[in-house]
């Protein structure tokens, strides 16, 4: 049976509440602090593993105290990375959380995101459904391994969700990437910052011209949107009543896109289904939400 491979980090989350983000010489008390798995990596296959839909997370874990909590956290979950474990510290994320629910990221990047070539070569194309890729392994200095390793097999579909990293990353990688055909996943925000333009849907035609690809990008409260090459097409964001943090949000909705469309679903169903698991993860504390909370979404 084939499987999606995810292609990333898996990190200890470290959740800091706070009323507000300090400035400079600031002195500010914290409202709670929480360690959780994350990682972008781990939080798209965490959603697609909700959806019962086989996956493979390729993830490197180092060592240290944040590797020790992640190949815990793995083997809670019966999770084994086909990746021999890496003799390098093991990063972190701090989520700085507000009261509005919106979170800043400050992170300690390590092994989990150097992708090594030799590991690639390990897989097993005829296994691989698609693949996913974030833009902080292709970031790294290591990042051209992937695009190398997906240019040797370029009939596996890719799905590339770059981030705020899309202005970050070379933009000569860039486009061996987009010359994989890949289907974009941003949010509104990173695609106008890229193109800069206020204009969501010409930034989607021009995404589509370079990938010949779906260009998928989420509005927030207003839904997501997609772009097949003939029509930008919207779904409904589902109503949240109270936001907790936004973190893993983007993740949840790629991965509920993947699986979605492993299962058969037309990309309309495939996004109305993220918008849902989405705005859930919104609504509770992290990344992740239960396999119950998930099915009462999904119900």
């Amino acid at each position: 049976m084939k499987k999606i491979f995810v292609i990333g980090s898996t990190v200890v989350d470290m959740i800091i509440n706070v009323d507000h983000l300090p400035t400079t010489k600031a002195d500010i008390h914290i409202s709670s602090q929480t360690a959780s798995m994350g990682g972008c990596a781990y939080n798209v296959s965490d959603t697609i593993r909700n959806f019962g839909t086989p996956n493979v997370l390729f993830s490197p874990v180092g060592s240290g105290i944040y590797g020790d909590f992640v190949r815990s956290g793995l083997r809670k979950k019966g999770l084994i990375s086909p990746i021999p474990p890496v003799d390098m510290d093991n990063g972190c994320c701090y989520c700085f959380v507000e009261e509005s629910g919106e979170r800043t990221f400050v992170s300690y990047h390590g092994a989990e995101y150097l992708i090594q070539s030799e590991w690639l070569e390990e897989i097993e194309v005829e296994d691989v459904h698609s693949v996913y890729i974030c833009g902080l392994e292709i970031e790294e200095h290591t990042g051209v391994n992937i695009v190398k390793w997906l240019e040797k097999h370029p009939q596996l579909p890719v799905f590339f969700a770059p981030g705020p990293r899309i202005m970050r990353i070379e933009e000569s990688l860039l486009q061996r990437i987009y010359k994989l055909n890949p289907v974009m996943h941003l949010n509104d925000d990173e695609i106008k910052e890229y193109f800069a333009t206020e204009d969501v849907e010409s930034a989607m035609v021009k995404m589509y011209e370079m990938t010949q690809n779906t260009v998928i990008v989420t509005l927030g409260d207003k839904g997501a949107a997609w772009y097949d090459g003939n029509e930008v097409y919207t779904a409904p964001a589902v109503k949240v009543d109270t936001v907790v943090d936004t973190i893993g949000a983007g993740d949840s909705h790629v991965g509920a896109v993947m699986a979605g469309l492993y299962n058969g679903k037309t990309m309309e169903q495939a996004i109305v289904d993220a918008n849902k698991v989405a705005a859930a993860v919104v609504g509770v504390k992290g990344a992740l939400l239960t396999q119950e909370e998930f099915d009462a979404v999904m119900a």
